[in-house]
């Protein structure tokens, strides 16, 4: 145990070794959801752009208001109209989003008033600015509104599309190769032989790294054998931005990926202290970035999570954040101890505990389909119900 790197070591080493590895480019703003900011967003207009009405009602300068006083209505202001200046000791029939006339600084609901003819009685006494939005209160101008490295969403797309902006300047999409590895593996929908399994990771990978936002050049899998394996990565090589890979980082006799790497390219980390997960390696190909992950599709997710998201994050362009996670009290003992960080499959209770999935192999993703997230249990640590333990929603991935 004492040549496995600590969870915490892993994730900085990968950080730190990681850079952003495509061009900008701009596009439409319309087309720009799920596609990373590449510099800031700053207003250029104020937002609202004057103060407005939040109510429908009337305005007036609130020092005229006396109560029964009856106020002559002096003009109607609807929205998207310029009114004219507010005349001394009268009111305005204002709606909702419409200009303030200059010389009213409050807005009366209409059911706080009275109507007796053409005049109007205010019922309840304003205060000043009641019901107006000022200038600027959503967004100034010279603000940064949206920062360099966000995934854009379509919050965003309202955001800056209130503020008059109709294209961005954004990250390329990061190009991924994907590697799979095992000679038992066969794609779906072909018939399974004595010893076959369907290959699970490729699919899967391909869904996690889309879902993230960056595009799949080539997903390819390779015969157990160290020509096949050098030859696929050299394919991957050729036009991937960064390569992921799973199985074949063991130390099996037919765990070829590693030593294909160490002729090709740097390794810089081999194996980490965490379950499931701890065959992982992180190497550097002519300046492409590879992360070999376990081949158990459990062991491929939690490594994908933890460490892949994070690197193909940093290269895209995007800001690097590790997942939001909030504690939880454990609905379950276990005095058994480990020395590497484990990642439980574990779903909240309706007490509010977690309480572990039964089936916890490395070799099983359908714990991981009847789970909520992951109970991140540290090193050489017990589990103690009702003790509290950090847990990370799958969602938070």
């Amino acid at each position: 145990m004492s040549t496995l790197l600590a969870f915490e070591d892993a994730l900085e080493e990968i950080t730190r070794s990681a850079s952003v590895l495509v061009e900008q480019q701009t596009i439409p703003l319309i087309n720009a959801v799920g596609r990373t900011l590449a510099n800031n967003v700053v207003a250029r207009i104020s937002v609202p752009p004057y103060d407005n009405s939040a109510m429908d009602g009337y305005a007036l300068a609130c020092q005229d208001w006396q109560d029964g006083k009856r106020f002559t209505v002096s003009q109607r202001v609807a929205a998207g109209q310029h009114p004219q200046p507010l005349m001394p000791g009268t009111c305005a029939r204002i709606f909702t989003g419409a200009n303030i006339p200059s010389g009213a600084d409050t807005v009366v609901m209409q059911e706080n008033t009275e109507l007796e003819g053409d005049k109007v009685i205010f019922t309840k006494q304003p205060t000043s600015s009641d019901n107006i939005r000022p200038l600027g209160q959503d967004m100034q101008i010279g603000q940064t509104v949206v920062k360099v490295g966000e995934k854009i969403t379509p919050i965003h797309i309202g955001l800056l599309s209130s503020l008059g902006i109709t294209e961005v300047i954004v990250y390329k999409q990061l190009n991924v190769g994907i590697l799979t590895t095992g000679d038992e593996l066969i794609p779906t929908g072909e018939k399974l032989k004595e010893g076959q399994i369907y290959n699970s990771n490729g699919p899967m990978l391909s869904a996690l790294v889309a879902q993230a936002g960056h595009n799949v050049s080539h997903c390819l899998h390779t015969a157990d054998t160290p020509e096949d394996t050098k030859t696929a990565l050299k394919t991957l090589m050729q036009s991937c931005d960064v390569i992921l890979s799973s199985g074949g980082v063991s130390v099996g006799e037919e765990d070829h990926v590693k030593d294909a790497l160490e002729k090709l390219g740097k390794v810089h980390l081999w194996k980490i202290a965490i379950k499931p997960g701890k065959p992982l390696v992180h190497a550097t190909l002519q300046g492409i970035p590879f992360l070999g992950l376990p081949g158990n599709p459990s062991s491929t997710l939690v490594t994908y999570h933890w460490f892949a998201r994070l690197l193909l994050s940093i290269c895209a362009g995007q800001v690097a954040e590790l997942p939001k996670s909030y504690p939880v009290d454990a609905g379950f003992n276990r005095n058994k101890v480990i020395q590497r960080d484990e990642f439980l499959r574990v779903s909240i209770g309706k007490d509010g505990l977690a309480y572990a999935h039964p089936q916890q192999s490395s070799g099983a993703l359908l714990a991981a389909c009847e789970s909520q997230g992951y109970l991140h249990v540290k090193a050489n640590t017990q589990i103690e119900y009702g003790h509290s333990y950090s847990f990370y929603p799958f969602s938070s991935f």
